[in-house]
């Protein structure tokens, strides 16, 4: 996935309240609890290493830090213990076994150790399969319902907020400044309209 498709999928879901500077503010402070070293409480760390050759693959390292850079499962796994409730947390660990049996199905091992096409390949069709979920309207609905229990909606929900929130995502890559360097003050409209 490039970073232009990920902007993409970042721009369509600042529409929702989702990213309102509360939520903003919010996805910051799960950064700034991250420990100096890394430790893990809902991953182990065959699972973490699956969770950071997906995030990477989804914002790769490229003139800017990727998602391994900005600790994007780092900050996944502190969502998993502190924000998920337990059918959140199941439905992503699930997922995160299947990502392993369909490696071991098409390439005879486990995800971290296939290629990165291999990998690729198996995040594709999960992206399909996610696809084909979200053009089928539930019964009686007009509009589409988001598949929130769906892991390959989360990973990439989690990807994008967890990167976009996090200092790297947002100086690096989208050019703004958590704190302002200087406040431009007001000015009364009176002045302005006599200049």
């Amino acid at each position: 996935m490039q970073k232009r498709e990920a902007l993409r999928l970042l721009a369509s879901a600042a529409a929702l309240p989702l990213l309102s500077r509360e939520a903003f503010s919010l996805f910051r402070a799960v950064h700034e609890q991250l420990p100096d070293q890394p430790a893990l409480k809902s991953l182990d760390p065959r699972q973490n290493a699956t969770v950071t050759v997906i995030t990477e693959l989804i914002i790769p390292q490229t003139d800017t830090p990727g998602a391994k850079a900005a600790r994007v499962n780092e900050f996944i796994d502190l969502i998993l213990t502190e924000w998920y409730d337990e059918e959140e947390k199941s439905t992503f660990m699930t997922g995160l076994t299947d990502v392993d049996t369909r490696a071991r199905d098409l390439f005879g091992q486990d995800f971290v150790e296939c290629e990165a096409k291999s990998q690729t390949e198996i995040l594709q069709a999960l992206d399909d399969e996610l696809a084909a979920t979200r053009a089928e309207p539930e019964p009686g609905r007009r509009r589409r319902r988001p598949p929130e229990r769906n892991f390959f909606f989360m990973i990439k929900q989690l990807t994008l907020i967890g990167y976009y929130t996090s200092q790297i995502g947002f100086e690096q890559e989208l050019h703004g400044e958590i704190i302002p360097s200087r406040h431009a003050a007001c000015v009364p409209l009176e002045e302005e309209a006599a200049k």
